[in-house]
């Protein structure tokens, strides 16, 4: 590396976290908003399904209009899009504090604005994710995505316990003003920074059809490029297996611990250590050079071994001590899987690619969410513990008492995710993915080569 490009490289970090100081303050304080209204809307309701409901018309959007929003990622000044996404989010919560000082804010407001919020998410993910390729080089691509999980992390361990300490002095709006100001903050940051904007696309569509015709863009490029296809899979798969079980581990504790909040606490806050600890890991590491597939299906393989033993397990301390290997082996696989993509995808493709992504992750994990209930509650659980065929069978390891059910479903979908990622690296294609498939520094400008499976990658 020259002097110069060391000298950019380093200009680029500090671009970058700097943006990624502002977006972990707007992430703290939407968390904190997020925990103050989960209290209102309990209060006000005492049923569980409104606050699902909130979840839900937030996510469903959000999945709905990421294929679309690749389109005006790669069209627009992507600097300028992520101002626009977290500028929409900023308006909810100023709706949402508008209404509550109003005395007039109703449970329904939160589903209409959730869902306001959610369109505008949409273009998070692949703007900020294309933003990033174009501000640092390739080498700090797993340590940048590190950092971002770094943030997540220190949103959702203290933005509940931040939550919870201000509510009693200033109450649900004084936290909804630090989230409007962090909010101001990020984008106040985001106004002052400079971001590389690379050239646009020759195939980007215009008009109406050119929208629907970039929806499928990603999806047509991913499959076309078999060994980035096998990977995609893989994350569809473990991201099902991954979600169905997850979304059940508070029914589960709760289940198993006769409603115990403090063990169920316990188990979450180690989760969140752990994936700070893993975050901060990865950051200074940066990432593995050549063998990101290894450290990817390795990973993936432990954390369905984890998912297993907290099927197993029937302890706190076994629950807290998978949910902080579990949390801490989180960044390694987004950092790595990140880097991958940020590498082999054309900067100026990334927002309808990335965007591809985003949407077969989040339908698999909306998919396995929408059934892992009903599943749990009509079948597994009646099974165990009613002395059907699944508690006759399966009894003898994890009993029929009340939770049991629910454990099993954790030690299936473990088994799950381990063989998805034992079958995945067997599979030369995707072993070999980052040989077959170029960087797209090593393509030539806008171009659209087909990859073979059995051939060098082209330069």
């Amino acid at each position: 590396m020259t002097e110069k490009e060391d000298t950019g490289n380093k200009k680029g970090m500090r671009t970058f976290t700097m943006v990624w100081f502002g977006q972990m303050a707007s992430m703290l304080g939407s968390s904190m908003t997020m925990f103050g209204l989960m209290i209102w809307a309990w209060e006000k309701t005492g049923v569980a399904t409104a606050l699902a409901l909130i979840g839900f018309f937030g996510f469903a959007p959000a999945i709905l209009m990421t294929p679309i929003a690749g389109h005006f990622v790669d069209r627009w000044n992507r600097k300028l899009t992520m101002i626009f996404s977290d500028l929409a989010g900023g308006l909810g919560t100023v709706m949402i504090f508008i209404l509550y000082n109003a005395d007039v804010l109703e449970i329904w407001h939160l589903y209409v604005i959730a869902a306001f919020i959610g369109v505008f998410t949409s273009f998070q993910f692949p703007a900020y994710s294309a933003a990033v390729t174009m501000m640092i080089n390739k080498e700090n691509y797993g340590r940048a995505t590190a950092m971002l999980g770094i943030a997540r992390s220190v949103a959702s361990i203290f933005g509940p316990i931040s939550a919870a300490f201000f509510i009693v002095f200033i109450g649900i709006k004084g936290i909804m003003m630090i989230d409007i100001v962090t909010f101001c903050l990020a984008i106040s940051i985001l106004i002052f920074v400079k971001i590389p904007q690379p050239e646009m696309a020759k195939d980007i569509g215009t008009g109406v059809k050119g929208v629907f015709k970039d929806a499928f863009y990603g999806f047509k490029y991913i499959f076309k490029r078999k060994p980035l296809f096998g990977l995609q899979m893989t994350y569809f798969t473990t991201n099902f297996f991954s979600n169905m079980s997850m979304i059940l581990l508070a029914p589960m504790i709760l289940a198993v611990t006769a409603s115990n909040e403090i063990s169920l606490a316990s188990v979450m806050a180690s989760a969140g250590i752990g994936g700070l600890a893993g975050g901060i890991t990865m950051t200074v590491w940066g990432g593995s050079k050549e063998r990101k597939i290894l450290v990817i299906m390795s990973v993936i393989a432990i954390e369905g071994t984890c998912q297993m033993f907290f099927g197993l397990g029937s302890e706190v301390i076994v629950w807290s001590i998978v949910g902080f290997i579990l949390g801490f082996s989180g960044p390694f696989v987004m950092g790595s899987s990140q880097a991958i993509w940020q590498s082999k995808v054309e900067p100026n493709k990334q927002g309808r690619v990335f965007a591809a992504r985003g949407f077969i992750a989040m339908g698999a994990g909306a998919v396995s969410m929408a059934i892992a209930g009903p599943l749990a509650d009509h079948v597994f659980e009646p099974s165990m513990t009613g002395g059907g065929f699944l508690g006759e069978t399966f009894g003898w390891l994890l009993g029929i008492d009340p939770g049991s059910g629910m454990r099993l479903m954790f030690l299936l979908c473990g088994m799950g995710s381990f063989l998805t990622a034992i079958t995945a690296y067997s599979i030369k294609r995707v072993r070999n993915l980052e040989t077959l498939v170029p960087d797209f520094d090593e393509l030539e400008k806008d171009s659209d080569i087909d990859i073979k499976d059995d051939e060098p990658a082209p330069v």
